[in-house]
């Protein structure tokens, strides 16, 4: 960090000199024009070189074990272009895993192939994709995901549920799109502005954007959970049991996203309170289940474990949420 003070002219001007060496490395002069940009928290950017294209940051990967993780790691990190290059010919297999990672990645497409290479492209502008309408978009899908599975399997429908894992595709999609565009984010401290999101709050939306992945996930072992039962419907009084822990656990996660984009900490707090509530109904659901359900408690049980860690995931998103900025 290169410490300067402020100097002010006779006019009431004030103005700080530009460290030499770095006006040197950027090509600067005398009448030379920079950038001044100033972000929401009062930081001000200069920025010699705003009126030149970036150039596109380009990865080279060779065909390996790890390449579907490679090429997911690639595009999450930002890389415009990414290479995939093999010594004498690439392989079915590997076309194949190619393939597969570029449709679970928003934006990524193939724009070159050989027998020995694949180029991908992202043809994502990241300013056209604020966060927080990824993130909601995000929450929709995972939300309307819990809400299907427990219908699932509350009416033994096993087409519903496997439409309920189908989705959980699309889920992963928006949270690799999401975790590229906080990246991008943090490495263009500019583009927070254009995308109305600080950067202090990026580890919040990648943290929330996270667990509402988590929520989808579960979402789909409900889903399983339903099928493996084959139709057989739960009974009415185990199934209000079931219907009262989902409601307290789709409220939680609705209510901890509306806490955070809001910034309400006293929605966000009232939001542990439910534990105990949901603790009360497992209990009781557990209770019942080797009651009078025997022949179905393993899975009835598995599916209020998985609806209690989707409460939980709700309150940890609620305990993100920040007061406002004044």
């Amino acid at each position: 960090m290169d410490l300067r003070k402020i100097q002010r002219t006779g006019g009431g001007t004030f103005f700080v000199c530009l460290p030499k060496e770095w006006a040197a490395r950027n090509g600067l002069d005398k009448s030379s024009v920079v950038a001044l940009s100033e972000t929401a928290d009062g930081r001000l950017f200069v920025d010699a070189k705003y009126n030149v294209e970036r150039a596109p940051q380009v990865a080279v990967i060779h065909p390996s074990p790890l390449l579907d993780r490679e090429i997911m790691g690639k595009y999450l990190l930002g890389y415009d272009v990414i290479r995939v290059e093999a010594k004498d010919r690439i392989i079915s297999e590997d076309l194949e895993r190619i393939k597969q990672s570029k449709s679970r990645l928003i934006g990524l497409e193939v724009v070159e192939e050989d027998y020995s290479k694949v180029v991908m492209q992202s043809l994502l502008e990241p300013s056209a994709y604020p966060p927080d309408k990824i993130l909601q978009r995000e929450h929709s899908i995972a939300a309307s995901m819990h809400r299907d599975a427990v219908t699932a399997l509350i009416e033994g429908d096993g087409h519903l549920a496997k439409n309920v894992i189908a989705r959980d595709v699309e889920v992963n999609r928006l949270y690799f799109l999401l975790v590229r565009i906080l990246r991008t984010v943090i490495q263009n401290p500019g583009l927070s502005e254009k995308l109305g999101i600080l950067l202090i709050d990026c580890l919040d939306y990648r943290l929330t954007a996270s667990l509402v992945e988590a929520i989808g996930d579960k979402s789909v072992q409900l889903a399983d959970v339903a099928i493996e039962l084959k139709g057989v419907k739960i009974g009415r009084d185990l199934a209000q049991l079931l219907l009262r822990l989902h409601k307290v656990a789709f409220d939680t996660h609705e209510n901890a996203l509306k806490a955070m984009f809001v910034r309400d900490i006293s929605l966000a707090e009232a939001l542990r309170n439910e534990r105990k509530t949901v603790e009360s109904l497992v209990n009781e659901i557990e209770s019942l289940g080797h009651k009078g359900y025997s022949d179905i408690a393993p899975q009835v049980l598995t599916a209020a474990a998985s609806i209690q860690q989707i409460y939980g995931h709700g309150v940890d998103v609620a305990d993100l949420v920040m007061p406002k900025i004044p």
